[in-house]
């Protein structure tokens, strides 16, 4: 059992999201920061399906029932545990009743909570993610309160020479093996798009500015979307449209012309036109954006954008790959 001593500003249950329903009005919901999701999972020997805990800005105070091996992803976040500070990117068996503390963050917005043997919470159409408008999924379909008392899975402590180390040692933590992987690919602020298929209707004028100019995210952007404030981008005509299916990274322009790009908890289908797309690989580090952050838009190509993902891919193959030499029983973890 995890135990919750303060809540943090907002802290879900998210796992890689709830595909499929959308054709019934049922968000995919899942972590805004995929790649950081991702990691912490694979750092503990999870499998993809286990969900994490995603902190936002301010993270919790934590407890556990048994010694457990976690790791922390994402966002500059201090992690302290008993008052002694623990590393980020990194396994780390935490004794029990240690408190765990989220403290000073000092860069991204999102940090990511894997545990090892994942959360043991009831699935929702199939995935433990919290879609919070609706009230379900996650723990109690809500973000985490003090108070709480979220079930594990039961798991072992991984690495065995861990639990060795952490009853010789008395200290609150031992960490596990550092393995080296490269981070986000994309440079934060800005972000590789390919165009949508309402672009030739914006004038020059928009394309040249969208292309060319500085955006800030806007203090009223969430999880559904990015709303994005700059130049205007106006098109040549009026247009009307039938409302086509978005995913995340779709870039709408209503018709103030702020563009609002779309994120994890979007709605199934749009009615807005499209000017273009972030590309999949470039959201990760797009999810770690903050209210008034500076933001440009790059073109490339649908073959450049295809090979991003595929380079993404094989940098989590080689950390997958990593830890499976070192933790025999890593990626044994996949509840479902």
């Amino acid at each position: 059992m995890m135990h919750v001593d303060k809540p943090g500003v907002f802290s879900l249950l998210q796992d890689c999201g709830r595909y499929g329903v959308q054709r019934l009005g049922v968000p995919v919901n899942g972590a805004m920061d995929e790649w950081s999701h991702r990691v912490a999972n694979l750092l503990v020997g999870n499998g993809k399906t286990a969900a994490t805990l995603e902190c936002t800005l301010q993270g919790p105070h934590l407890r556990f029932d048994h010694d457990t091996l976690i790791a922390v992803t994402g966002a500059d976040m201090e992690i302290v545990i008993d008052g002694v500070q623990a590393p980020r990117n990194r396994a780390v068996l935490v004794r029990r009743n240690a408190t765990l503390a989220f403290g000073k963050r000092t860069g991204g917005a999102r940090a990511y909570l894997a545990v090892r043997g994942g959360f043991a919470t009831e699935p929702v159409l199939g995935s433990r993610s919290t879609f919070v408008r609706g009230a379900f999924g996650g723990f109690e379909g809500r973000a985490l309160r003090k108070g709480d008392q979220v079930p594990l899975h039961p798991a072992d402590a991984g690495y065995p020479e861990l639990q060795a180390a952490l009853i010789s040692s008395g200290m609150p933590f031992v960490n596990g093996p550092v393995f080296r992987f490269q981070s986000h690919a994309a440079p934060m602020g800005a972000w590789r798009f390919i165009t949508g298929p309402q672009w030739d209707a914006f004038s020059d004028k928009a394309r040249q500015s969208f292309t060319h100019d500085v955006f800030r995210i806007d203090a009223r952007s969430d999880r559904m979307g990015y709303r994005l404030n700059g130049p205007v981008l106006d098109l040549k005509h009026p247009l009307e449209m039938v409302s086509e299916a978005v995913n995340f990274g779709t870039i709408q322009v209503p018709p103030d012309g702020n563009p609002i790009v779309l994120m994890a908890d979007r709605q199934g289908a749009g009615g807005y036109p499209k000017i273009g797309y972030v590309i999949s690989a470039d959201l990760p580090a797009l999810a770690q954006a903050l209210p008034g952050d500076a933001v440009g838009f790059l073109p490339t190509t649908l073959d450049e954008a295809e090979q991003a993902y595929l380079d993404r891919e094989d940098r989590l193959e080689i950390l997958r790959a990593a830890i499976r030499k070192t933790l025999p029983e890593a990626l044994a973890h996949d509840p479902t």
